[in-house]
C-alpha cells in the first residue's frame, strides 16, 4: 500500500463509527508492522483518539515495549521479519497475555485465517482496509474488554452480597464528618491508603468512597478479603496464572490486578497474607510490574492499592508476622475508622439506610423507628459495630418488629469479681472467645460470625493457645 493510498484512506470519512460516543482516551495500542507507511498511518489515525499509541517494526522490538508499558490492544501484521505475527501471537498467549489482538495482512487464505483465530486473534483484517474497518474493530475490542471487567466486578459484588451497595458515608456525627472530610481530601491523591479500625466499622464502604472521589472513579473497584482465600491460591488470585502453571490450571486466567487496571484494588484483612506473599506484593507495589504464576513475562500494572486491617499492624511487625517494609509502603496515608459506640447519634441514619436497602431485598415494608427504640439501641455497646447493626436491622425486618436483644446487654459493665480483676486482657479475650464458640456448639464459622472476625483469625487464636498450653505443660513437667 503506497503512502498516497494510505493518506487517501486516512482522509476517508469513518461513517459507521460514532467516535464521540466512546471514550478512547483511557486505552493504549501497540502497532506492529514492518511497513513504515502503515505504522505512520495507524499512529496518526489513532494518536488523536487514544491515550497512548506506540509502534514497532518487528516482534523483538514490540516485546521490549510490552515489557515496559501496558497495552490494551495489539494491531499485529502477520508478515513480519524474523518471527511471524502468528508465531509471536502463539507465544504471547502461551505466556499468559490475554489482551485483544487484531491481525492484519495483505496475503491471506482460509488456512491462515483459521490459524490466526486458533492462536487467539480477536479479529482478522485484510489490507488494504478502510479507516472505518479498523476503527470499528478496535471499538469492538475495547467495548468487549470493558464489559468483561464490569461483569467480573459485578459477579464478585453479587457473590459477596453487595449488589449495588452505595459508597456514600452515612451519618453526621463529629467523628463521621471528620472521616468524610478526610475521604474527600485523600481520595484525590494517588497514594496508597491503609484503613484501620475494629471489625465491622465499614472499611470497605470507606474504600469505595475513596475510589468514588478519586480520578479513577470511572474505572473498576475490585475488593478482595485476604482471609477468605487459601494461602496456596492467593498469588494466582492476585496475579493470574498461565495454562499448566500448576495442577488444575487447565487454561490461562487473569488475576485481580488485571481486572483492577486503571482503578482501585482493595485488600481487606491484609494482615492475613502469608509472609512470602507479602514479599511479592511489596515488589509489585514498588516496581508496578507483576508476573503471572508460571509465566516468564512481567506485565506493567496501574492500580491504586487501598488496604485494611482490624489488627494493629505495627504490633504484627514487632511480632514478626508482617513485613516492616510492606507496612511502611502501605501506611503512606492511614485512616482510623471510629467504632459505632463513639458515634451513637448516627444510629437512626444508619438504621433508615439499612431498612431502605434491605426492605427492597427482602420484599417487606420498612419498620417505623420510634424514639424509644432509638434510645434503647443508643445505650447498647455494639461490639460488632455497623455490621452488627445491619444484622439487627435485617433480623427486625424478617420478624416484623425490633427485638430486645441488643438492649438486653447493659450499657454499663457489671461489677467484676476479685478473680476477674486479676485477669489480663488476653485472658479475658480467650474466655470470651471460648464461651462464644461453646454457645455456637463448637461451630467456628458461626462463632467467627458472632465475634465479627474471620474463621482464619479464630483458628489462629486457638492454635496459639494450644502452643501456649503445651509450653506450660512442658515447663511443669521439667519443674
Amino acid at each position: 500500500m503506497t503512502q498516497s493510498a494510505l493518506d487517501a484512506e486516512h482522509r476517508a470519512p469513518a461513517r459507521p463509527v460514532e467516535l464521540a460516543e466512546y471514550n478512547w482516551q483511557a486505552h493504549s495500542i501497540l502497532v506492529v508492522d514492518d511497513e513504515e507507511g502503515m505504522r505512520n498511518f495507524l499512529e496518526r489515525t489513532l494518536a488523536r483518539r487514544c491515550g497512548m499509541v506506540q509502534s514497532a517494526a518487528d516482534a523483538e522490538h514490540a516485546a521490549a515495549l510490552m515489557a515496559r508499558l501496558h497495552f490494551d490492544l495489539l494491531i499485529l501484521d502477520i508478515a513480519l521479519p524474523g518471527k511471524s505475527g502468528i508465531e509471536w501471537l502463539h507465544e504471547l498467549r502461551e505466556h499468559g497475555y490475554t489482551g485483544d489482538v487484531i491481525l492484519i495482512t495483505a496475503f491471506a487464505d482460509m488456512e491462515t485465517a483459521i490459524d490466526a483465530l486458533r492462536g487467539g486473534a480477536s479479529d482478522f483484517i485484510l489490507k488494504p482496509f478502510r479507516v472505518d474497518q479498523i476503527l470499528n474493530s478496535i471499538k469492538r475490542c475495547f467495548e468487549r474488554a470493558g464489559l468483561a471487567r464490569e461483569n467480573f466486578v459485578l459477579r464478585r459484588e453479587l457473590a459477596a452480597g453487595l449488589g449495588a451497595d452505595p459508597t456514600g458515608l452515612v451519618g453526621h456525627s463529629p467523628a463521621m464528618e471528620q472521616l468524610r472530610a478526610m475521604v474527600r481530601r485523600v481520595g484525590q491523591m494517588p497514594s496508597t491508603v491503609l484503613l484501620l479500625g475494629e471489625s465491622g466499622t465499614g472499611k470497605e464502604v470507606v474504600a469505595r468512597a475513596l475510589h468514588q472521589t478519586s480520578p479513577r472513579a470511572q474505572r473498576p473497584f475490585v475488593p478482595l478479603n485476604c482471609a477468605a482465600i487459601a494461602s496456596e491460591l492467593i498469588e494466582s488470585e492476585l496475579f493470574g496464572h498461565v495454562k499448566g502453571a500448576f495442577t488444575g490450571a487447565s487454561e490461562s486466567r487473569n488475576g485481580l490486578f488485571y481486572y483492577a487496571h486503571g482503578g482501585t484494588l482493595f485488600l481487606d484483612e491484609i494482615s492475613e497474607l502469608p509472609l512470602a506473599m507479602q514479599t511479592r506484593l511489596l515488589r509489585v507495589l514498588e516496581e508496578r510490574r507483576l508476573r503471572p504464576v508460571g509465566s516468564e513475562r512481567e506485565l506493567p500494572v496501574d492500580v491504586r492499592i487501598i488496604a485494611a486491617s482490624n489488627r494493629d499492624l505495627a504490633a504484627e511487625v514487632e511480632a514478626g508476622r508482617f513485613r516492616q517494609d510492606l507496612y511502611y509502603r502501605l501506611a503512606v496515608l492511614d485512616i482510623v475508622l471510629p467504632p459505632l459506640r463513639v458515634r451513637a447519634e448516627d444510629i437512626p441514619d444508619l438504621m433508615r439506610h439499612f431498612m431502605q436497602q434491605l426492605s427492597t431485598q427482602l420484599g417487606v415494608a420498612p419498620l417505623p423507628l420510634s424514639h424509644e427504640v432509638v434510645s434503647r439501641l443508643a445505650a447498647y455497646a455494639w461490639p460488632g459495630n455497623v455490621r452488627e447493626l445491619r444484622n439487627y436491622v435485617e433480623r427486625s425486618l424478617i420478624l416484623g418488629c425490633f427485638p430486645p436483644e441488643p438492649s438486653s446487654a447493659p450499657a454499663a459493665a457489671p461489677a467484676l469479681s476479685a478473680g476477674e480483676l486479676e485477669l489480663s486482657l488476653a485472658e479475658v479475650e480467650r474466655r470470651h472467645i471460648e464461651r462464644v464458640t461453646a454457645a455456637s456448639d463448637g461451630n467456628k464459622t458461626e462463632a467467627a460470625r458472632r465475634l465479627g472476625v474471620s474463621r482464619k483469625t479464630l483458628e489462629r487464636k486457638f492454635a496459639d493457645w494450644a502452643l501456649e498450653d503445651a509450653a506450660v505443660q512442658r515447663a511443669g513437667r521439667r519443674a
